[in-house]
């Protein structure tokens, strides 16, 4: 009897100590709480004032030019003056040859080579049997705040940890419906390549993926004169320089895809390099006022993955990417994305069909709302495959 008084005594001092400590951090929650405040819910409470200064007088139809080509160098010029300053170029490529994997239809390959003056990067290429050069893709992984791994979501890893290629199998099984977007598009004739942005896979923290760390990391950069969505940018736009000195590659049809921040990147590299000359971007695509309200449930959450400093006062999303008109351009949005609502979706095509169309180019930009949730499956996949097809095939070469 003892014994059993004496253990339900401490399982009850076991739950008084929790209860204690619970009252204890509502308390200095709550203590540490002002009666009068400025922000809410993460946005300054004049958040409606701000988006109603947003006028983006540089926007195409806003800037009183009337040469395209004249507007497309105007708003070039002042992103990548937003963007910051860029990272030294490489001198020399240095390219090492990591490994390489046959597979059915074409080769894996991991290399190794300077993306810039400052950073070694790894890359997975896939290459198609037979004589090339080949269209290519320059394939950009997603974020999903998994940081793990990067380049491992679009191509399937080989000589690898085994936690590396597990995880990367558990990630292309729950967003890509199983079928990784990489060897999708080799087998099917595109040479591919696919490297990490700054932080994720190869490229993350010594002491290990946090990724609470980011935002922090992103702050440092600045106060270096330096943004980190910027020199993700700059390094996608080196890495497509990179593949356009490999003799594999047609450097008259060079495409770049990405899902979701992948796509964000695949938009703004399309907007900013002349090489690319078709783009498919899936589930990344709003108009800041959608995007900075809760007025539609959500709030941006992406963070400095993709802030770049003082462009929302030029030019808001859409219009950075109708930069790339009239270059093939195809748009996948779901209608079922808590990350991307409807209206702010909409309202970005609408704007883009309005900048293609004012080219005589209207047939080049394609638009499409799926009934789809924020996921690249295999259907998704297709239709990539289809649109690059018709604008980087051989019978288009």
């Amino acid at each position: 009897m003892g014994k059993i008084t004496e253990t339900v005594l401490s399982q009850y001092g076991q739950r008084l100590a929790i209860t204690v400590m619970a009252c204890t951090l509502w308390f200095i929650a709550n203590a540490q709480k002002r009666e009068r405040y400025e922000f809410y819910k993460d946005f300054p409470v004049y958040a409606d004032s701000l988006l109603a200064q947003l006028d983006y007088p540089l926007a195409w139809g806003n800037c009183g030019l009337n040469n395209f080509d004249e507007w497309k160098t105007l708003a070039k010029e002042k992103v990548k003056e937003c963007m910051m300053a860029p990272p030294p170029p490489a001198s020399n490529y240095d390219v090492k040859i990591i490994g390489e994997e046959k597979r059915k239809g074409y080769t894996a390959r991991k290399i190794e080579f300077n993306l810039s003056g400052f950073y070694r990067v790894r890359a997975y290429m896939l290459i198609p049997d037979g004589k090339g050069p080949f269209p290519s893709v320059n394939l950009l992984h997603d974020h999903g705040a998994h940081l793990y791994i990067g380049k491992e979501k679009m191509i399937r890893p080989f000589a690898d940890d085994s936690l590396v290629i597990a995880d990367a199998d558990k990630w292309v099984a729950d967003l890509y419906g199983g079928q990784y977007l990489g060897d999708y598009l080799a087998s099917n004739g595109y040479l591919v390549f696919s490297t990490d942005a700054p932080l994720w896979g190869e490229r993350g923290r010594k002491e290990g993926v946090d990724r609470k760390k980011y935002d922090i990391i992103a702050g440092n950069m600045m106060m270096y004169g330096r943004n980190l969505c910027a020199f993700m940018t700059y390094d996608d736009i080196a890495a497509t320089d990179f593949m356009a000195t490999l003799p594999e590659v047609d450097t008259c049809r060079i495409g770049c895809v990405g899902f979701s921040m992948g796509a964000y990147r695949a938009w703004i590299l399309s907007a900013l390099s002349d090489k690319i000359k078709a783009c498919a971007a899936a589930c990344w695509m709003t108009t800041t006022d959608v995007q900075m309200t809760w007025k539609y449930g959500r709030k941006e959450s992406g963070g400095f993955a993709n802030c770049i400093p003082a462009l929302r006062q030029y030019l808001d999303y859409p219009h950075i990417a109708g930069i790339a008109c009239p270059k093939p351009t195809l748009f996948i949005n779901g209608t079922k994305d808590k990350l991307f609502m409807t209206p702010g979706v909409e309202k970005a095509f609408k704007i883009m069909r309005d900048i293609w169309k004012s080219q005589n180019a209207g047939d080049c930009l394609y638009t499409e709302l799926w009934p789809i949730t924020h996921s690249c499956g295999v259907k998704v996949q297709n239709r990539i495959l289809e649109f690059l097809n018709k604008h980087l095939s051989q019978a288009n070469k």
